[in-house]
């Protein structure tokens, strides 16, 4: 869902020049700037390394619902992915700038009771280890999907849909707490343009950087 939000703002922002995306299957979607890379292994992009080179930003979306998963299949998907692309992107361009979608509450010291939160906080301080120009860690909480764009996880979409109206009063009631996928696709642009004071963004940061002012 997110990845959508973030898809959609690079594809429309003029200082967006090209768009690599890798997924396991095709997104459906063709415009002029989008280059698809389908990709199976998330453990290991060396084969596909010499078509990463040259790129200013990577903005990491990947994620799963802890829910029903243990700890070993949970980091596998949420920490090991995301550090295998994260290594091999700093190993071709040093320079870039790294986004991680992490999640509100997630655990920096790595030794809470969350499950989730501390795996999210592992991923997080090993990317910041890496030695990025810029790398920041996006913490958002409740998001509203904007533009369409719906979530792939059937609990979470039936419950955007029916709250919908909720949803976006909670939104305009509480704006430093919530977000939507459109602030954070231009957030992480506006990240990589003029940088942050911040390495870790919680909504009231996300919103104010996707602001363009």
């Amino acid at each position: 869902m997110i990845g959508k939000g973030v898809l959609l703002e690079c594809l429309d922002h003029t200082k967006v020049d090209r768009v690599l995306s890798i997924g396991r299957s095709p997104l459906g979607l063709s415009h002029p700037k989008l280059i698809e890379i389908q990709h199976k292994d998330f453990t290991d992009f060396n084969g596909i390394k010499d078509q990463l080179l040259g790129y200013n930003a990577c903005f990491f979306c990947l994620g799963v619902s802890s829910v029903g998963m243990d700890e070993a299949d949970y980091s596998h998907i949420t920490h090991d992915f995301a550090l295998a692309a994260a290594r091999i992107l700093h190993e071709v361009n040093p320079q870039m700038t790294f986004n991680y979608v992490s999640g509100q509450g997630t655990d920096s010291t790595e030794k809470g009771r969350s499950m989730w939160a501390r795996v999210k906080g592992k991923t997080e301080n090993d990317i910041l280890k890496l030695g990025f120009k810029q790398a920041f860690m996006y913490r958002p909480g409740l998001i509203l999907p904007l533009r369409g764009i719906q979530s792939r996880t059937a609990s979470y979409q039936m419950f955007y849909y029916y709250l919908k109206g909720l949803l976006r009063l909670i939104c305009y009631l509480f704006p430093n707490s919530t977000t939507d996928t459109t602030k954070i696709g231009l957030a992480m642009i506006n990240s990589h343009l003029r940088g942050y004071e911040k390495r870790i963004l919680d909504p009231k940061d996300i919103n104010m950087l996707a602001d363009n002012k």
